[in-house]
């Protein structure tokens, strides 16, 4: 340590400190400034950053509580539709059972009169057969019985007997 003390030397200790202070006075007069304004800026910008950042996050937010509300809404719109569809499924096919009935009971009404008017021809037919039927039975058995003219004469003296001719 000695030695170093030997080399020490007041005058170029000055010196050095002269151009220390020259240099510490030159930086703060011309690179402390822009330094500091830039620092300043720097932290301004980075400021505004989070403040953006903190808008968009809320913005965010804003926009999920809209869509949530939107979804919600259109949800109900749609549970509306449906009900709606459901309503008018519901009438058109009542509507269709209701005109499916009324023309079914036109058919049965239909079909019973055409079976009341077909048993009537039919019963007609019937009596027009047995009426025919009748007659030629009768006559076949009058035929039998009449064959002698007293026979005859006494069957229609007990028709006029029966039957006032007046």
């Amino acid at each position: 340590m000695g030695a170093l003390l030997e080399q020490f030397s007041s005058g170029l200790f000055i010196i050095h400190s002269l151009i220390f202070l020259a240099l510490l006075f030159l930086l703060q007069k011309f690179a402390w400034k822009p330094i500091l304004a830039a620092i300043n800026e720097r932290e301004v910008t980075i400021v505004d950053s989070l403040n953006q950042a903190k808008l968009a996050k809320l913005e965010v937010e804003n926009l999920k509580a809209e869509n949530e509300i939107i979804i919600r809404e259109a949800k109900v719109e749609r549970d509306q539709i449906l009900k709606e569809a459901r309503e008018i499924k519901d009438r058109i096919v009542g509507e269709a059972k209701d005109v499916a009935k009324t023309e079914g009971d036109k058919m049965i009404e239909s079909a019973r009169q055409t079976i009341q008017a077909e048993k009537s021809a039919a019963v007609a037919d019937i009596k027009s057969q047995i009426g025919t039927l009748s007659v030629e039975i009768a006559e076949s058995i009058l035929k039998q019985k009449l064959d002698n003219d007293g026979a005859q004469n006494a069957l229609v003296a007990n028709i006029l007997n029966s039957s006032n001719l007046n």
